[in-house]
């Protein structure tokens, strides 16, 4: 696979494209109906935390499932999920600003996690790469180049004030405003997030689970990434703690440890965010937006097709 993975069996692949179709089948089934995500997103998570993820998520554990990070992450997805279907199936919260607050607040949360996660990673001196907490962790200055692109990734977020139920029986959570450019960029920063700090689960964690969640936003349900992004998380961080040793016994796919691969990526997913940054700015001063009271790309053929296709 060249400069970022060592090359894996057409079964490695085979196993990859299952992970993606099977995170978009649930995916589907938790937006399809109101129980199927109270299921998913509640029901199931209780029972976890309760029976299974305190042995298969100590603290310490060989397979580093056991960090702060990977139980706040599952809590926090799990939280974005619970919080959209409130707005999602409450008619009334659909209609109060405040409410439309929470998706914006939990996805720059959600960032904001991984982008300090970036930094603690630079802040370990691990030059040459080694094991802690049972994950291997090259540190180097792409931690701090991807940790500022996350930041501009959050200073992107815009058009929360413009986010509406659709009609359709799935009633799911438009947000127009979030057009493909601010969605590609979160993919790169993303991608370059997971290889950076769970460099040798990212061929699942990062490629896997970003595509399970951007193919269903441009092709399946539109102006609904973030609910899609949310819901996938969830289900593959679930998994995740429930089966930890996936990715590095059942499954493993290694990234080629490659200080190149690791720069080239953290340096595309800043100057993406960079450019999405001043291109945005430069279209509220043009247009003389309010970025907390107006929508930036309301004027965009693609922000018309959305809404066209939910009201």
């Amino acid at each position: 696979m060249g400069i970022f993975y060592e090359v894996t069996s057409f079964s490695g692949w085979a196993i990859w494209l299952f992970v993606v179709f099977a995170l978009m089948a649930f995916n589907e089934l938790g937006r399809s109906t109101k129980w199927g995500g109270i299921t998913l997103f509640l029901v199931v998570p209780i029972v976890l935390t309760i029976a299974v993820w305190p042995k298969t998520a100590a603290p310490g554990n060989e397979y580093g499932t056991g960090n702060w990070f990977n139980w706040v992450k599952t809590y926090s997805a799990l939280a974005g999920c619970l919080g959209f279907m409130a707005i999602r199936f409450i008619p009334s919260l659909a209609k109060k600003k405040w409410a439309l607050c929470f998706p914006p607040l939990i996805l720059g949360l959600n960032i904001l996690e991984a982008a300090f996660r970036d930094f603690q990673c630079f802040s370990y001196g691990a030059w040459d790469g080694e094991f802690i907490n049972n994950l291997w962790v090259m540190s180097g200055s792409w931690n701090i180049m991807n940790g500022i692109a996350g930041i501009l990734n959050v200073v992107a977020i815009c058009g929360w004030v413009g986010i509406f139920i659709s009609k359709d029986k799935t009633k799911d959570m438009i947000w127009p405003d979030m057009i493909w450019a601010w969605i590609i960029a979160y993919d790169i920063w993303n991608f370059a997030y997971t290889y950076n700090c769970i460099a040798d689960h990212s061929f699942y964690c990062g490629l896997a689970l970003l595509t399970s969640c951007t193919i269903p936003a441009f092709f399946i349900k539109r102006g609904a990434w973030l609910q899609h992004r949310a819901q996938t998380l969830a289900l593959w961080i679930m998994f995740v703690m429930t089966v930890p040793s996936f990715a590095d016994r059942i499954a493993p796919v290694s990234t080629t440890h490659n200080p190149t691969a690791f720069f080239v990526l953290s340096l595309l997913a800043l100057i993406t965010n960079a450019a999405l940054v001043i291109y945005q700015f430069n279209k509220i001063r043009k247009n003389k937006l309010n970025p907390l009271k107006d929508e930036i790309y309301a004027d965009t053929e693609t922000y018309k097709k959305v809404v066209a296709e939910n009201v």
